[in-house]
């Protein structure tokens, strides 16, 4: 061990009279008093920062002009853990996660279709959501959808881009990625605030929403009818409070954390923090997925819904059985907001 520190020897050094020349039992002595004594090293062995780098790599505070929030810790040690983490387990097994997860929904695609509804529309048109429910939705999806992409890109990128566009191309996205993702993020927390505000009523959860999850609503049925339920049914009251309530607080709050490092957080809470940050993630954009193909292709007008804010009287029966009840009784009104515009083929609305 003491040969592999003392090294060759300099030509000055060589050139120098033996009359004084240490034993092997002094020089490793003299190793060892100085391994923490930068400059005693240097007496021993010039050009040798070894003490340096391990005072520097030891996760101490020393005296720096860095801000005092772990200034002076130059190097955290457990960085390289935490970049195990997320070139290893996070991204491989996020991505396969995510895979399957895109495979499962096509092969329940292959197995349901489209559902359809069972009996021809009537014609007459009910409001499903308001101007300011969409407009909301919208702003809050797109908000999402870029969180997402950047998301992906900054984790999945080196992986799968970088060997396609090389590293320029790549540098440029990661940067711009990186600056959206940081932007985004605060307002998709506020539109997310405001969707827990406006759609909290009637997410409220009821006896008959255990119906609807212990029968998955019928769903997997090609022929039976989907369980009965209100305006929003058992599915969609546990993504609201499942993925936009607690993973939305979770990803937000760590979001943050990340988003503004100088609140007194240190690196290794910011560590920890990206880890829950991106579990939360992926497990949204997973439940999202499912969501979006259920609100586009899964289900016969269910994007008309959204995108025109009416869906027709069948519609409303055969998915929302409850709901429709109390619209026909009266207790709840078919048009919450001033009739507009014709929709599609002016049929009139109920």
């Amino acid at each position: 061990a003491a040969a592999a520190y003392i090294g060759v020897p300099s030509r000055q050094q060589q050139d120098q009279p033996l009359q004084d020349a240490p034993t092997a039992e002094t020089a490793a002595k003299a190793l060892a008093d100085t391994r923490e004594d930068p400059a005693g090293r240097q007496k021993v062995q010039p050009l040798n920062n070894a003490p340096i780098w391990r005072q520097v790599n030891s996760a101490k505070a020393f005296s720096t002009q860095l801000p005092k929030f772990e200034g002076g810790v130059l190097i955290e040690p457990r960085g390289e853990d935490w970049r195990q983490l997320r070139n290893g387990p996070m991204t491989v097994w996020g991505g396969w996660f995510l895979v399957a997860v895109l495979i499962l929904i096509a092969l329940f695609y292959v197995y349901r279709g489209q559902i359809r509804l069972r009996e021809p529309p009537t014609g007459q048109l009910i409001e499903r959501f308001t101007f300011v429910e969409r407009a909301t939705h919208w702003l809050n999806a797109a908000c999402f959808v870029v969180l997402g992409l950047t998301g992906i890109l900054m984790l999945f990128g080196k992986h799968i881009l970088l060997p396609l566009t090389g590293y320029t191309l790549f540098s440029i996205l990661a940067i711009v990625s990186k600056t959206t993702h940081n932007f985004v993020g605060p307002l998709f927390a506020a539109t997310t605030i405001a969707m827990f505000l406006i759609f909290v009523k009637d997410n409220l959860p009821r006896a008959y929403d255990l119906r609807w999850l212990a029968k998955a609503g019928g769903l997997l049925s090609r022929r039976g009818a989907e369980v009965p339920s209100h305006r929003f049914n058992g599915g969609e009251k546990l993504v609201f409070w499942g993925a936009l309530v607690l993973l939305g607080i979770i990803a937000t709050v760590t979001g943050f954390i990340l988003d503004f490092p100088n609140y007194g957080q240190t690196r290794v809470q910011m560590q920890g923090a990206w880890v829950i940050h991106v579990t939360a993630a992926l497990l949204f954009i997973a439940v999202i997925m499912g969501h979006i193909y259920i609100g586009t292709i899964g289900m016969q007008g269910a994007l008309d819904a959204m995108k025109e804010g009416y869906v027709d009287e069948t519609w409303a029966r055969e998915h929302h059985e409850y709901w429709y009840e109390d619209i026909k009784a009266g207790r709840i009104p078919a048009q919450r907001s001033a009739p507009g515009p014709a929709v599609g083929d002016a049929r009139p609305r109920a």
